[in-house]
């Protein structure tokens, strides 16, 4: 679909990206990787159009559109967020408009004979078949679906844009982007600003209804349930992977290892040469031979191994100071804000050495209750304690304002380092991105990502014994949040996280505190056992509300599920992977049940029920496939001059259409009851 051929990109004789050749197809899904720096983002703003390289073809065919969600951009704040988000169908609302026009047209004409008027029938005839086929009646449902999936509610819809904030924002941009189904989608960072449920709210959309998708993340559970081709950009070349992420690590460590072989063999053979040279340059007898290798070194294209992939940076932080058992106690405690209850009698206690993490949708209140445990708020109800000599480390948001900007990055680090990590200072800030010249960089040119990475870094420098950390991995590659999840590992302190990203909290967290329905609720173990309990439990409320016996149960699972993924999901989960994205986030929880025991003749039931349930879903998938496979072929003759002038054609499109709508429809059910069922 979208070719690149000899991209080179230039700055100031420096080479970002040399000579790069690649291919976008159709429906592929691609995660762009490589360090800092390296040329991702410049690379996906040349594909968008924003940027020109050096040198080099982009091959891209006149029809095809191409959506860009960079990491920050400037947002319009002068509408709703309906109205924002219907910006997305301006196509629409501008055919709409036309075919009024002609309508108020030809109600004043009265040539009817006319070729004119002719011509005004086939051109309304044409407009108001292209209308219907581009949804022009029912996009509100699809606009609905898609911001109640990343995180609004209907409450919402008809609030200003001013009133959320910049992460809000940014997710009724992605909104826009996804409603105008560009046929390719550029994504920089766009887990930044999503909780957990949105972002597999998202992966399910960009795996069931996205066409051809890049993305450059650094979550790397999300990479791995949505992208199966990988394109590394190293030293400014490509290497392209048509595996996951996961599968790329594990080539990439091998193809690293053959080129260390072949550069330390080149080494020697140029050392051996030079050698040679020096040996036998003033020899008469062997001037030949020296001028030969002389010749054979400048040819020989020099291998190159990036300084970057050295071994992996253990932090040990200072020793925190003991506090007591219990270094955060809460009872019953409730937060309003005027007349919006934020939560209620949360109750629960965070014992010295845990490591937890709040999660939940944006607006839950995780927050707010951090801001109740550093005293910046005081105006709640209940009890809430902190334990004897804590001492709190917190990173917020906001947390890169409070730094010196006429500090340089390295005083700012060495006027907190203490101990032994005095003298990693320099190691510690390149792993971190601020290796080299960038240390002596004065605070106050540095960006808001590196900032927030500063300010990191300082934090679990001091000697505290409460970290809270506010969304921490938003502005780090994935080296570096290996290197802060280790050091977070052996930190023998108390530590709360409130994150989105599953990989970074999983192997680091004991314990999961969920925000939501005005309640926080504790589940004991990771954040995937959490994942997992609240598919589990989602099923154990359906069978204890459940009068008619097993079978009523997976019934009224199936329809349940159908309403939750139209308004959560908009497209329910995807047939191509096993991924949990798209689960109704709003089902109550709770933090330990007994397990339901079922007698042999319900199990039978339940067996045969799940037997239906799995072949409905395959013949759903084969008719499926069968309507797609229509659809291309229909779309292919329409394009042509013939079938652009046949009208049949769009009448035939837009009954596949609804048959793809229905049968999407009837797989979501049935994948949706399976689910339920613990499958």
């Amino acid at each position: 679909m979208i070719s690149i051929e000899g991209l080179t990109v230039e700055f100031g004789g420096f080479t970002l990206l040399d000579n790069i050749s690649f291919v976008i197809n159709k429906k592929d899904r691609i995660a762009l990787v490589g360090k800092n720096g390296a040329g991702k983002s410049t690379l996906m703003k040349i594909i968008a159009g924003m940027q020109t390289p050096t040198k080099g073809v982009i091959g891209i065919p006149r029809e095809t559109t191409i959506g860009y969600l960079p990491q920050e951009m400037q947002l319009s704040d002068t509408r709703t967020v309906r109205e924002e988000a219907e910006q997305a169908f301006e196509y629409i609302h501008n055919t709409e408009n036309e075919i009024n026009r002609l309508n108020a047209e030809l109600s004043e004409r009265t040539d009817y004979d006319s070729d004119t008027f002719q011509n005004l029938i086939d051109r309304m005839t044409s407009l108001s078949e292209q209308f219907q086929m581009m949804g022009g009646t029912n996009y509100h449902a699809e606009l609905e679906r898609t911001l109640i999936g990343l995180g609004f509610t209907r409450e919402d819809f008809e609030r200003p844009t001013a009133e959320f904030s910049g992460g809000w924002r940014m997710r009724i941009e992605l909104a826009k982007l996804l409603l105008r189904r560009p046929d390719v989608l550029l994504l920089d960072e766009p887990t930044n600003h999503l909780d957990i449920e949105s972002i597999q709210w998202l992966e399910t959309f960009i795996a069931t209804r996205a066409n051809a998708v890049i993305l450059v993340s650094h979550d790397r559970a999300f990479i791995n349930n949505t992208t199966q081709r990988t394109l590394e950009i190293e030293l400014g070349h490509i290497y392209d992977y048509k595996v996951k992420y996961d599968e790329y690590v594990v080539l990439r460590k091998e193809r690293r290892e053959q080129q260390i072989r072949a550069y330390e063999n080149q080494q020697k053979m140029l050392a051996d040469t030079e050698a040679f040279i020096e040996r036998f340059r003033y020899k008469a007898t062997k001037a030949v031979q020296v001028q030969s290798r002389i010749k054979q070194l400048e040819k020989i294209e020099r291998i190159e191994v990036d300084e970057e992939d050295n071994a992996m940076l253990r932090l040990k932080f200072p020793p925190s100071p003991r506090s007591g058992s219990y270094p955060v106690i809460i009872e019953n405690l409730s937060k309003n804000y005027g007349d919006h209850l934020v939560f209620a009698e949360a109750t629960f206690t965070i014992n010295r050495g845990d490591k937890v993490a709040f999660v939940g949708k944006n607006g839950a209140g995780k927050s707010t209750l951090v801001k109740c445990i550093m005293n910046e708020i005081t105006d709640y109800e209940g009890m809430l304690r902190l334990g004897h000599n804590v001492k709190i480390g917190y990173f917020a948001q906001n947390q890169a304002q409070l730094l010196d900007d006429n500090k340089t990055v390295f005083e700012t680090i060495d006027y907190v380092a203490q101990g032994d990590v005095r003298t990693k200072i320099r190691d510690i800030l390149g792993a971190f991105m601020f290796g080299g010249e960038a240390s002596d960089k004065k605070v106050r040119v540095l960006s808001g990502g590196e900032k927030s990475r500063l300010a990191m870094i300082r934090l679990l420098l001091e000697p505290v014994n409460l970290l809270i950390l506010d969304e921490p991995t938003n502005h780090l590659d994935m080296r570096s949040k290996d290197i802060l999840k280790n050091a977070l590992q052996d930190f023998d302190g108390t530590v709360i996280v409130v994150s989105h990203d599953r990989e970074f909290l999983d192997g680091l967290v004991d314990k999961v505190y969920e925000f939501g329905n005005k309640r926080v609720k504790e589940h004991l173990g990771g954040i995937y056992a959490f994942l997992e309990h609240k598919k589990i439990e989602s099923l154990r409320e359906l069978e204890r509300k459940s009068t008619g016996g097993i079978a009523a149960t997976v019934t009224t699972s199936a329809s349940d599920t159908m309403q939750n993924n139209s308004s959560m999901a908009g497209g329910g989960q995807s047939r191509f992977s096993d991924n949990k994205a798209g689960r109704d986030g709003a089902n109550e929880i709770s933090t330990v049940n007994t397990d339901v025991k079922l007698s042999y003749d319900e199990q039978k039931e339940q067996a045969r029920l799940i037997r239906r349930l799995e072949r409905t879903v395959a013949e759903s998938e084969q008719r499926i496939a069968g309507i797609e496979a229509k659809i291309s072929a229909l779309e292919a003759r329409m394009i042509t001059p013939e079938g652009a002038a046949d009208a049949s054609l769009y009448a035939e499109h837009e009954k596949f259409k609804k048959e793809l709508s229905d049968a999407m429809d009837k797989w979501e059910k049935a994948v949706g009851a399976l689910e339920q069922s613990g499958i």
